[in-house]
């Protein structure tokens, strides 16, 4: 690597978050090009998918009549067909068609108080969603709105956009980047120490305070990682705590969710849809799951002794990779 060429940092805003990137250039080089450059690709994420927009392409699907078909731009269009496949492949653990359901828990653009729902409401909501009712036309590249149903891609937007930026700084010539939005990471190329991209895998926060096992650091080279779990976001009622996490089969927020799932993947949006999915299958399930498909995922769940570390093979291989 070049003597001249440095490690920038730039971030911004985007998805009701922050992202940084990370990013080997000449010292030289102008940066308000490349940051405007990276706003302008998750800018289009936002366009296209956001709930939050009420002239957003998702939004418009989310008014339209029953009976009718939508083409879709091409981001829209890979980012629904991967959630359709993962919803299929999940069984249902993941399903872009709970937007209601998210509302109707107080979580996400139209979420009010969060609150118990009244059951019959509750069972009205849930014959609305369902992702086995989305139906998608390769050919032309559309998708039925069957009437009343609203999409809902916040489980798996995020990682797109972090795939998008890599993807935009490698096509002007960017050999290394640590990309990040919200938490979904992915790297790719080397510092100019000749060195990966070294993160620290997301966790607990009681981790802050010590646990029973060492820090999780993974190199992010050609790799992403996404973690879901209950820690960010979550409310108590006559003292349940309930996970911003909705478990679609259930139509309710997961119970006893892990602290933590993180899942490593090629790409940002497969590791951030899977972590949703594993998350609502519960550590269990999960694992069983994860090690059947062979998907690389930790799990940090919590016990009566304390924080419980869980991971598969294919996640192991990449730690002991990250340490040669």
């Amino acid at each position: 690597m070049s003597s001249n060429s440095d490690i920038a940092a730039l971030g911004g805003h985007t998805m009701g978050t922050s992202w940084s990137v990370k990013l080997v250039a000449a010292r030289s080089r102008d940066l308000h090009p490349l940051h405007a450059g990276i706003q302008a690709e998750l800018d289009r994420v936002v366009a296209q998918m956001s709930t939050w927009e009420a002239d957003s392409d998702i939004s418009r699907y989310n008014r339209a009549a029953a009976g009718t078909w939508h083409a879709l731009p091409d981001d829209f269009w890979n980012v629904l067909s991967a959630a359709r496949d993962i919803a299929e492949r999940s069984a249902g653990a993941f399903d872009p068609s709970i937007g209601p359901l998210v509302a109707l828990w107080g979580f996400g653009a139209d979420g009010a108080t969060q609150a118990v729902p009244d059951p019959a409401l509750l069972a009205e909501v849930a014959a609305r969603c369902g992702w086995n009712k989305l139906q998608l036309d390769p050919q032309t590249q559309s998708a039925l709105q069957p009437g009343g149903l609203q999409l809902d891609l916040s489980a798996i937007a995020k990682g797109y956009g972090v795939d998008l930026v890599s993807r935009w700084l490698r096509r002007i010539g960017i050999t290394a980047a640590l990309v990040e939005v919200g938490g979904e990471l992915h790297g790719y190329g080397l510092k100019p120490d000749g060195q990966p991209w070294r993160v620290l895998v997301e966790s607990a926060p009681e981790e802050d305070a010590g646990a029973d096992y060492p820090p999780r650091v993974l190199a992010l080279d050609e790799l992403a990682i996404a973690t879901s779990g209950d820690r960010w976001h979550h409310f108590e009622r006559d003292g349940v705590s309930y996970s911003h996490t909705l478990d679609p089969r259930s139509h309710a927020p997961v119970s006893r969710a892990a602290a933590a799932v993180s899942v490593i993947a090629r790409e940002a949006m497969l590791a951030d849809a899977w972590a949703t999915a594993l998350t609502v299958m519960g550590a269990d399930q999960g694992l069983a799951f994860a090690n059947s498909h062979d998907l690389a995922a930790r799990f940090i769940t919590r016990s009566s002794n304390g924080l419980i570390e869980t991971m598969t093979p294919a996640f192991q291989r990449y730690l002991d990779a990250s340490t040669q």
